[in-house]
């Protein structure tokens, strides 16, 4: 496994863009993502299961999943991204949000969200590796059935709001709903740009 620098780079940079967002906007703003996160809050409140324990259960079982189907090279920069999520998220909790306001205009709360998680999780997705779970698993699809990125990440992102309306409000799930539309068509955008050459890797490293 040969992780190049370049893209290490570009996949901590895209972590901490998305541990931003997801600081600064989707903890206090009321609006969510679907996919992982969605559903260890489902277990939660019908199973009573920590999100702890199913979160990092779902995690590694996606991560296993990508390791068979796209490589080490896709753990690497997977555990690279991982890291760097964690350490800006960190950093950004010493600090006070700064747009509160967002708390009360869901629509603006909707779209910022949703450039954050495009643009983080894309930019992370289209170098290798996987910022969550919810990448992993839809990257692995992805590459299994050649449906076009956004639309696995739309399906599982849907399926599992849809199975949050049990318990989440309707108006919630609907500003997640156009959060996740958003965020998964920005990251299918991403995945159709020419990477530098230097950050392409041969078909035999893969």
């Amino acid at each position: 496994m040969k992780l190049k620098p370049i893209s290490c780079v570009a996949v901590v940079l895209s972590s901490a863009f998305l541990a931003f967002g997801l600081y600064h906007v989707h903890s206090f703003s009321g609006v969510t993502e679907g996919g992982v996160l969605g559903m260890t809050l489902l277990l939660e409140h019908w199973l009573h299961i920590s999100p702890a324990v199913s979160g990092f259960v779902m995690n590694v079982l996606c991560y296993a999943m990508g390791w068979r189907l796209l490589g080490r090279e896709f753990i690497g920069y997977s555990a690279v991204a991982a890291a760097g999520f964690s350490a800006a998220y960190k950093v950004f909790e010493q600090f006070p949000p700064l747009w509160t306001q967002l708390a009360d205009m869901p629509l603006a709360a909707s779209v910022v969200g949703a450039v954050f998680v495009g643009v983080g999780a894309g930019v992370c997705v289209r170098v290798g590796g996987a910022t969550g779970g919810d990448d992993a698993l839809a990257m692995c699809v992805s590459h299994v059935t050649h449906w076009n990125i956004q639309w696995v990440y739309l399906l599982s992102d849907f399926l599992v709001l849809a199975l949050s309306v049990s318990y989440i409000p309707l108006n919630r799930i609907g500003w997640s709903v156009v959060t996740v539309i958003l965020s998964g068509q920005m990251i299918g955008l991403i995945q159709k740009i020419k990477l530098p050459a230097k950050m392409e890797c041969p078909e035999s490293e893969k």
